[in-house]
């Protein structure tokens, strides 16, 4: 299928890897519904993007019936979904001990279960279909754990983990899952920290050594953009200079 015929969901779509694949993807022609929490950001992207097939709502990819009514709407609209990108997450830090299990369930709903959410909801449409592709950002912190972001380390194995068993389960029905690992991003997640030392820190890192959103979003491009008979099931991207 042409990239402009295909139809794309990008779920915490409002800053980022989101917003820069959702600019990237327009300017393809590619048609696009997205969503987010900042209804505000979302208006600003639709309005700066007018002459884009672009729709958005907002969402909390934690809530499965929001993220239904954007799968309902986009199928109401186009009558198929070829891509959904489940992109939201957040990454406050802290160690252990400090026992912060506020933040950890708030980890586990949003970059675990709303990756959950958004495969439960497309799901049924790409089987019906016998067609689809499932797209989930992860993290380097998939791959190895480090001190003060062990349960962020641990949302990211598991959507490590959900990808892999989706891409066992589905390859029979012609969908395809693509799991896209960047190291470090110059992005807005450093503002789910609440230790404003450590966010501070992580700030200066990515604007130092970190990658663009947009070096993700040309990832995110790429495995769009691939035959229906390949399958790129992971996509690691690291800056350069970047050790682990």
């Amino acid at each position: 299928m042409e990239l402009s015929k295909k139809v794309v969901i990008i779920m915490g779509a409002s800053s980022g890897i989101g917003e820069a694949t959702t600019r990237l993807l327009a300017e393809k022609q590619v048609k696009l519904v997205i969503a987010a929490r900042r209804k505000e950001k979302l208006e600003l992207i639709k309005k700066e993007l007018f002459n884009s097939s672009i729709d958005y709502l907002t969402a909390d990819v934690s809530k499965f019936e929001e993220v239904q009514e954007v799968i309902d709407f986009t199928l109401n609209k186009y009558g198929r979904i070829d891509v959904m990108f489940n992109n939201a997450g957040i990454m406050p830090t802290a160690p252990l001990s400090e026992g912060r299990r506020e933040e950890w369930q708030q980890m586990l709903d949003i970059n675990v279960m709303g990756v959950l959410n958004g495969i439960a909801a497309v799901l049924p449409i790409m089987i019906k279909q016998k067609s689809g592709h499932v797209i989930s950002t992860d993290s380097v912190a998939g791959h190895v754990v480090y001190p003060n972001s062990a349960v962020y380390c641990g949302t990211k194995f598991a959507v490590k983990a959900i990808m892999e068993g989706l891409r066992q389960e589905q390859r029979v029905n012609n969908i395809k899952s693509t799991l896209i690992t960047p190291g470090m991003v110059e992005t807005e997640l450093y503002t789910t920290i609440n230790n404003k030392e450590t966010s501070e820190q992580l700030k200066n890192n990515q604007k130092e050594f970190g990658l663009k959103a947009k070096d993700i979003a040309e990832a995110v491009l790429f495995v769009i953009n691939t035959p229906n008979s390949v399958s790129i099931n992971e996509m690691i991207v690291r800056p350069t200079s970047q050790e682990r």
